[in-house]
């Protein structure tokens, strides 16, 4: 049996006293090496640069402005020509190519033979004409014999009455054979003078213009319903647009039009006015045909170029804000407002809107939330700041 003195009690207790501070040193050590709660996180909208990156990147503040914006309907469309200034050249009766005058793109003048047909047909037709016209001749004369009998009272009535109406009759088969011969383009006095056959009849342009389309080559046998050149006149090119059916109320003829042909002057923009608005609705886009007048006339562009036009229809007084303030991300825009100071740091909060079109610099704006007038705005600059939030995104 082991027996303790007073002074190994003693010890004892010291040492127990000992290691229980020390572990609950230890326990405090480890609470204090713990980490802290995170911190909330920041406002993804929002950016905060110091003074200097201000000055550096030349960011100006201001406010919005009112000014008086006009309104645009968007519609596309393309440089047209007048129905009257459209030339489809056919057959007037079937034949085959004998010759071909002119080439795709190649100014002809009114009257100007484009193409010539061959046929026996048409053989035919003048024959036709010089049998009927010396039939007429004898029924005239015959005619004339039946009046003296009838006269004398020596012929029957019925002979007279007989000649007259065949007289009649032929007299219209032979102004008929001579309107065919003059559509074919053949010349009745010349076969009357003459009396010689022509086998071949020449095409003729009836207005001066540019060759769009030869669809022919000799020897071809080409139908009366086939179009065998195109002619186009440009002197009176005008644009045709189609506006749809909810903006269709706001186009009025006078309206000025803006608008830009591809590989123009380096995408110039032109000026056209309204002239036409049409009256009904085309069946399948339900979109209503608007036609406008150049502005100057312009000799450079083609019938059937595409065109994305601008149709100016109405002022009013809005907000506007430079097109430097603004960032664009498809449908929405973004502009930046400033909301206050974080440790001498400018903090800016990044603000969702709908721009119209840019007018001489400046952008009508459409606030989704409302905002005062007065409100700090970024008006030159944003896209720095748009860069500075996209980093601090994309740090976290």
């Amino acid at each position: 049996m082991m027996i303790f003195s007073l002074k190994q009690y003693a010890l004892v207790g010291t040492l127990a006293l000992l290691t229980a501070c020390g572990s609950k040193g230890n326990n405090t050590a480890q609470e204090a090496a713990a980490p802290a709660a995170p911190a909330p996180a920041a406002n993804p909208d929002e950016v905060a640069i110091s003074a200097a990156q201000m000055r550096a990147a030349g960011i100006a503040l201001g406010s919005f402005e009112r000014q008086n914006m006009t309104t645009e309907v968007q519609a596309n469309g393309s440089v047209e020509v007048p129905p009257q200034n459209r030339v489809s050249i056919t057959a007037i009766q079937g034949g085959y190519v004998q010759t071909v005058a002119v080439l795709p793109g190649e100014h002809v003048a009114a009257g100007a033979t484009v193409a010539t047909l061959r046929s026996p047909e048409y053989l035919s037709l003048q024959q036709q004409y010089l049998q009927s016209k010396a039939k007429v001749r004898f029924l005239a004369e015959d005619l004339e014999r039946q009046r003296i009998l009838d006269v004398e009272d020596v012929g029957a009535k019925r002979k007279l009455q007989m000649a007259r109406a065949d007289f009649a009759t032929e007299q219209a088969t032979l102004r008929a054979t001579a309107a065919q011969l003059r559509l074919l383009g053949i010349g009745v006095a010349r076969l009357d003078a003459t009396g010689q056959l022509q086998s071949s009849v020449p095409l003729t342009t009836p207005i001066a213009g540019y060759v769009k389309a030869v669809n022919i080559n000799p020897g071809q046998f080409v139908n009366p319903q086939d179009v065998l050149v195109e002619v186009l006149n440009r002197d009176d090119l005008h644009l045709e647009l189609k506006v749809f059916e909810k903006d269709v109320a706001q186009v009025k003829v006078g309206q000025k039009i803006l608008f830009k042909v591809q590989n123009v002057d380096r995408g110039e923009e032109l000026t056209a006015r309204v002239f036409l608005v049409g009256k009904a609705f085309d069946d399948d886009a339900r979109t209503v045909r608007v036609h406008a007048h150049l502005e100057p006339e312009r000799t450079d562009l083609l019938p059937g170029q595409f065109i994305a036009a601008r149709i100016q229809t109405a002022g009013a007084r809005v907000r506007t804000l430079p097109e430097s303030a603004l960032i664009q991300a498809g449908d929405l825009s973004y502009i930046f407002r400033r909301v206050g100071q974080d440790s001498g740091r400018t903090v800016f909060r990044r603000v969702k809107v709908r721009a119209g079109q840019p007018q001489h610099g400046d952008v009508a704006v459409t606030l989704l939330d409302p905002l005062p007038d007065t409100t700090g705005l970024v008006r030159q600059g944003a896209y720095f700041l748009d860069a500075e939030l996209r980093k601090g995104a994309d740090a976290e």
